[in-house]
């Protein structure tokens, strides 16, 4: 039997658990210093932007398109494995063209996505004002509309993720930090394929045959115990949710709209998400983003940015605001799914930075490949 340690339970984390929770011969323990989802896939829509993106080849493709398959199956295999009820919209994505020199671009995405076999449609602002008649079409260039692309609940898939891990034999423990390592105890980074054997939490120890790590913003110290720092630094995500008198548009058209990258996401029972993400400058520390993430202007700012392109939402009561941080790596693209340098047994699957939700099941089938081809 193969042990197989996953630090980190937010939706990737969840994700590798299950998909390893698959395999024969295989225990999976997950372990987390706090509950699941509560990292940054709390600070996250799950608008899962594959088709729509501007990704069209390599690894940021592969892995948008890989994610995309095994959603279609996912979410009912867990539903069905679990009995819980995962909220999902499968009414595609409707992107708001606002400037005539982007038009071009998108028709050049449109004729590579059709011969990769996706349909990618570019509407006229009068046929976005028919099928969304919500929506203020007055700056409206063009809307782009994806019908493969999808959103999902975070936290109902993370949660489902780890029931499903669960029913299949992997092991839970969470509010267990990671305190060390057998094997890393040198002052210097190994130099060659070094193995830590045990995982130390405050409580606990966990032998295991190979570790995953995939634990966002707490990358980094974990990293660092391994003497092989892998910088990850904070991206605010921020959200609030609407209720209104009434649902917006047509009842049976409901996509997710993405305006001046300002999402609107349906949730059902006249409930909308309004969420963006907000770069910080790249010295930003921790601790500071955390302090600036508090800051309610910025979640009204998103708010009038939306109302710009949907008046409706002015009418709205907001039942709730939310931010959080996101990971993204520091000199190396988003996500970062590769070994550690100087361990044969530590993988890394974080840094997903605002593509978590979508690229969760791509990423935890590369690292199932990753760690049957190792034995």
């Amino acid at each position: 039997m193969k042990r197989i340690t996953v630090i980190g339970c937010g939706v990737v984390g969840a994700a590798i658990a299950y998909e390893l929770s698959l395999c024969q011969g295989v225990q999976v323990t997950v372990v987390d210093r706090a509950a699941p989802a509560q990292g940054s896939t709390a600070a996250a829509l799950g608008v899962g932007m594959a088709v729509i993106s501007h990704k069209v080849k390599d690894r940021n493709w592969q892995l948008r398109e890989r994610s995309l398959k095994r959603y279609q199956t996912l979410i009912a295999e867990l539903e069905a494995l679990t009995g819980r009820v995962i909220q999902h919209n499968t009414q595609g994505i409707l992107s708001l063209c606002f400037e005539a020199e982007d038009l071009p671009r998108w028709q050049s995405l449109q004729a590579i996505r059709h011969k990769q076999g996706y349909e990618l449609e570019l509407w006229e602002p009068e046929r976005v004002g028919d099928r969304c008649p919500h929506l203020s079409t007055a700056e409206v260039i063009a809307g782009i509309y994806s019908p493969q692309d999808f959103q999902v609940n975070p936290t109902d898939l993370t949660l489902a993720l780890v029931a499903g891990a669960q029913a299949n034999g992997a092991e839970f423990h969470f509010d267990q930090p990671v305190v060390g390592f057998d094997g890393a105890e040198a002052d210097t980074a190994p130099q060659e394929d070094h193995c830590c054997a045990v995982v130390h939490t405050p409580d606990q120890s966990f032998a295991t045959d190979a570790i995953v790590i995939s634990a966002g913003l707490g990358t980094l110290p974990l990293t660092q115990t391994l003497h092989q720092p892998i910088p990850i630094g904070p991206v605010l995500g921020q959200a609030l949710r609407l209720h209104l008198d009434k649902p917006l548009g047509n009842l049976d058209f409901q996509p997710v709209i993405n305006g001046n990258d300002i999402h609107l996401v349906p949730l059902g029972d006249d409930d909308y998400w309004v969420g963006a993400t907000v770069e910080f400058p790249p010295e930003t520390s921790f601790e500071d983003a955390l302090a600036m993430s508090a800051e309610a202007d910025r979640l009204d700012e998103v708010l009038d940015g939306a109302i710009a392109y949907c008046p409706a939402l002015a009418e709205g009561t907001i039942t709730q605001r939310w931010s959080g941080l996101r990971p993204r790596p520091q000199g190396q693209a988003a996500p970062v799914i590769q070994g550690l340098a100087g361990y044969g047994n530590i993988w890394l699957a974080t840094g997903h930075y605002r593509n978590g939700v979508l690229l969760a099941p791509a990423t935890a089938l590369a690292v199932r490949d990753e760690l049957e081809r190792l034995g």
